[in-house]
């Protein structure tokens, strides 16, 4: 008999479990944490890119120490970060992430401002390979970043949904943060057009 109404309790909660989004969700997470390993590959190889692009640039820019220092620092922040699945459970984490990795995107855009004013580096044959790799790994980045924000996106939506929800507050799982735009308040202001003074 104890045996009997083992079965039934398993076969009671297989069946409870797999219409309540228990699955969905261990299918979900599994999705989010791949997409999430594209990002951070991409984002290594972006970072790979930086010792050979400064090397090249100093070269033949020397006395433009404070961007290549800056590029430099951005490089080595993103580097020392420990960065695994978990940081999608933790927003406070996940934007520091996003943060660092803005500031080695904004200081790697200076760097190539800086190399518009170097004719002799801008036509060094090494120094645009590897701008076309910074152009190439740059497109990956934006790839993995959207397919990132839709997989956490059908997550989040799974997560919030009833009553899928009631599973989720069981088992204790949380919405997941997602990349957000960097100057969000920026570009929800209208710009401000302003002419010249008429004569």
């Amino acid at each position: 008999m104890k045996n009997l109404f083992f079965k039934f309790a398993i076969i009671f909660l297989m069946l409870v479990l797999s219409g309540c989004g228990y699955n969905k969700f261990q299918s979900l997470d599994e999705e989010a944490k791949a997409s999430w390993s594209e990002v951070l590959n991409q984002y290594q190889r972006r970072a790979d890119l930086v010792p050979n692009l400064v090397a090249t640039v100093k070269g033949y820019a020397e006395h433009e120490e404070k961007v290549l220092t800056e590029v430099a620092n951005a490089r080595s922040k993103v580097g020392s970060m420990q960065v695994t699945p978990e940081v999608l459970n933790d927003p406070e984490a996940f934007a520091k992430f996003q943060a660092a990795q803005g500031q080695l995107t904004s200081a790697l855009s200076r760097l190539m401002a800086v190399a518009e004013n170097y004719p002799n580096l801008k036509a060094d044959q090494g120094f645009r390979d590897l701008q076309a790799q910074l152009e190439g790994t740059e497109n990956r980045v934006t790839v993995a970043r959207n397919r990132y924000i839709e997989t956490i996106k059908e997550y989040n939506v799974a997560i919030r949904s009833f009553p899928n929800n009631l599973t989720a507050m069981m088992f204790g799982y949380k919405t997941k943060p997602s990349f957000t735009v960097e100057n969000e308040k920026e570009i929800s202001t209208a710009p401000k057009v302003e002419f010249g003074d008429k004569k």
